[in-house]
């Protein structure tokens, strides 16, 4: 047990006498003089324990493995937890009599990993300079690894980077780091960069922290203002230049109109991504975007919008009705008022894919509107440039 990584006995296979203290003790201090990262030190104290462990960082960071070694989502620590990093054990059960030297030892392992230029230890530099210097094609390679090492981050585990921004930013990101392992967050200009490094398939993360912020922040028919997050694509460490693009790209799509997602992931745009590198003037002059928008000026004329918009959404007369809890001849009244000012057939297939492309297309411009009207973005044209 004397040497991290040699397999050691489960902490149940200890007593409570002295010498099972001081091979505890021995067994982290094996970790000190090794090159071992928190995630290794965190997921051998979860190994030894047989029950998941867990470390959380004043900046967010937060590392947990289940009994088995493998990685779990972040999760705020227990309230009675305190220290700094907090350091904690989940045991189903009742506590061992070591339980407290496990977790002593374990927070004076961090510090020391920390020290060594990890997760938490001091860097010369603030968060969000290292940030951009991850974050930046400009920069070299070699230089951007340094930042990440910096951070706390290991430069050999893939990430994702997602984009914040929008009133309400600041609680977004609790949301992501809750369900996510969150690596580092900062904010660059009005965007805020969020770093996870997570093992979740792209539409279930996205569907997931969708439902999540709108629980937390409810759209309504008159709309509301953000959060809105973009998702980027899960890349090797040294591509998260790529990744923020991405990120930014997708925060154009999201809305918080009554049918806009607020979480949208770039990977799940497809062919429609090209439309998010067009500037915002040339979406709003596109000429259908500007007679729907003219239609949409009268409070009837919104209100048949939004029902076609919930009809593109749902597909059917029957479930749009029942989303918007109307009777369906109003549903058919109001897409058929659409349909007059814009000369579609939603019946017919290019006509549906006209009128779903034209109100995608208004979106992304009312959205691109929503964010540059943030006050934390006075002055900032293009809701998608940072810094």
């Amino acid at each position: 047990m004397d040497e991290p990584g040699a397999e050691a006995p489960r902490l149940l296979e200890l007593g409570a006498d002295p010498d099972a203290v001081l091979r505890l003790i021995r067994y982290f201090d094996g970790f000190d003089e090794s090159d071992a990262n928190a995630d290794a030190v965190v997921r051998a104290a979860a190994l030894l324990a047989e029950c998941p462990a867990g470390a959380r960082w004043p900046s967010g960071t937060t590392i947990r493995y289940d009994a088995a070694g493998r990685a779990l989502p972040a999760v705020m620590p227990p309230p009675e937890v305190i220290g700094e990093p907090a350091v904690w054990l989940e045991r189903a059960g009742a506590a061992h009599a070591l339980d407290a030297v496990l977790v002593d030892r374990l927070r004076h392992c961090l510090r020391v990993v920390a020290v060594r230029g990890s997760v938490a230890g001091p860097t010369g530099l603030d968060d969000p300079a290292l940030l951009e210097v991850v974050l930046s094609e400009k920069q070299r390679r070699e230089d951007r690894v340094r930042a990440m090492r910096l951070l706390g981050i290991d430069p050999a585990q893939p990430m994702r980077v997602l984009a914040v921004s929008g009133p309400g930013a600041v609680e977004a990101v609790r949301i992501i780091g809750a369900r996510v392992r969150l690596v580092r967050s900062a904010p660059i200009g009005a965007t805020t960069a969020v770093l996870i490094q997570d093992r979740e398939g792209c539409r279930e993360l996205s569907d997931v922290l969708n439902s999540a912020v709108v629980h937390k922040f409810p759209a309504s028919r008159r709309g509301a203002c953000g959060p809105w997050v973009g998702m980027g694509e899960r890349l090797p460490a040294y591509a998260a230049a790529t990744s923020w693009e991405q990120a930014r790209r997708a925060l154009r799509f999201a809305s918080s109109t009554w049918h806009g997602r607020r979480v949208v992931a770039y990977e799940r745009l497809g062919s429609l991504a090209l439309l998010g590198e067009l500037p915002v003037q040339r979406l709003l002059g596109i000429s259908d975007v500007l007679r729907v928008n003219e239609f949409a000026a009268t409070e009837a004329g919104a209100l048949a919008v939004d029902t076609l918009e919930a009809f593109c959404v749902f597909g059917s007369l029957r479930r749009t009705a029942a989303e918007l809890h109307l009777h369906h001849s109003t549903v058919a009244a109001r897409i058929a008022q659409v349909e007059a000012v814009m000369g579609w057939d939603v019946d017919e297939a290019l006509d549906r894919f006209m009128a779903t492309l034209a109100l995608t297309v208004r979106r992304i411009a009312l959205s691109s509107a929503e964010l540059a009207a943030d006050p934390e973005a006075a002055g900032r044209a293009d809701p998608t440039r940072v810094g």
